[in-house]
């Protein structure tokens, strides 16, 4: 079962073990990773983004027509990843403040929570959109929102529109790479390497930002009539 476990995981990280699961998997997996990384704590980790484009990518390298895409593919994976985002909300929402008291686990961490907590404070509603970029953010965001107490109908609004926008630029993105590059196949390596790039950007900013010293405060009286 260890072992099992262990070779998936190896797998979702791995580019021909990623094309292995998805040409298997299909939807199915692709809808429950989604599922468990917006929607638990320990879904963290799973690579959302790289998945998503790369099955994008796959789909077009096996000529999968575009309606067949949307509504095998993107119909489910829109769903998942909305209905995932909503167990988060209400995670939030009802540990409240008692989320921020618990301590680090294998499941749970909580540096990453407060990290969450700074993306939503900065952005506010936005937040809720951006956070399906970036990754750890992407499901932390949801139960930092509940927690706050967002309004249950603007989050589901804001949620709607940032599931349904996340799915098709990674899917459609990934497809549109495929049918425009010949034997893409043979570059998905670099194709992820970008990919995972890009998506830790947003971290590495927030990381520099943070070590940067706040500037101090005149002192009283220095100010010039």
């Amino acid at each position: 079962m260890l072992q099992s476990l262990l070779h998936f995981l190896h797998s979702l990280f791995d580019p021909e073990g990623l094309r292995e699961l998805i040409r298997t998997g299909g939807p199915a997996l692709i809808c429950g990773i989604v599922f468990v990384e917006t929607g638990f704590f320990v879904g963290f980790f799973l690579p959302g983004d790289s998945l998503l484009i790369t099955a994008g990518i796959f789909a077009a390298v096996a000529a999968v027509p575009i309606d067949s895409l949307l509504i095998r593919w993107l119909l489910p994976v829109m769903a998942c990843a909305i209905a995932g985002d909503q167990i988060g909300y209400w995670i939030g929402r009802s540990a409240g403040a008692a989320l921020y008291k618990r301590e680090h686990s294998f499941f749970f961490r909580k540096n990453h929570l407060e990290r969450a907590r700074d993306f939503y404070e900065k952005y506010g509603g936005r937040a809720v959109i951006l956070a399906r970029f970036v990754p750890i953010i992407r499901t932390f965001c949801p139960p930092v929102a509940g927690a706050a107490k967002m309004p249950y109908g603007r989050y589901v609004m804001f949620d709607i529109f940032g599931g349904i926008f996340w799915v098709c630029a990674t899917i459609l993105g990934g497809y549109t790479l495929g049918r425009s590059v010949p034997n893409i196949g043979k570059y998905i390596h670099y194709v992820i390497g970008v990919v995972v790039l890009l998506s830790i950007i947003p971290a590495i900013i927030g990381v520099i930002k943070s070590k940067k010293p706040s500037p101090r405060p005149a002192p009283a009286g220095s100010a010039q009539d």
